[in-house]
């Protein structure tokens, strides 16, 4: 059986200076594990028993990244499933797209967490090392283009 996850992709959108595209004001947030190898990923974790996906994904942004719900906007029309193996064993990690309410509100790390970052697409690509995370942040970001 796969271990199964879920998570928030996180944005904001900052004001485009009059001469730019609406797309190049959008950042991503990521966050920097304080484990292993201390990659760069959305806030995401894994499901509690007797939770459903999308309160798995807004319960472990609260943990750790100190954002509550009533602080997102939850885009309707996005969900990504990610499979790929973690020590060998299949892992399911499902995404929802959200947007904040404010783009100056406060993230407040967990002890999971080491840093933060909100990046533009190019540079959050950089960051997520991942191809199947690369991919998705360009998806959400095609997604997002798309919706102007």
């Amino acid at each position: 059986m796969a271990v199964r996850a879920c998570g928030l992709i996180i944005y904001r959108r900052l004001q485009p200076a009059p001469s730019s595209k609406v797309t190049d004001s959008i950042e991503y947030l990521l966050l920097q594990t304080s484990y292993g190898t201390h990659h760069w990923t959305p806030p995401k974790g894994h499901v509690d028993p007797g939770e459903d996906d999308l309160q798995t994904a807004f319960r472990e942004t609260q943990e750790e990244a100190g954002l509550q719900a009533s602080q997102l906007n939850l885009i309707e029309g996005y969900k990504k499933e990610l499979h790929y193996p973690v020590h060998g064993k299949p892992k399911t990690v499902v995404y929802w797209l959200a947007e904040m309410k404010d783009c100056n509100t406060e993230i407040k790390l967990s002890e999971e967490h080491q840093a933060f970052q909100w990046l533009k697409l190019e540079d959050a690509c950089k960051y997520a090392e991942y191809e199947d995370m690369q991919a998705m942040l360009k998806e959400v970001h095609q997604f997002l283009c798309s919706r102007e």
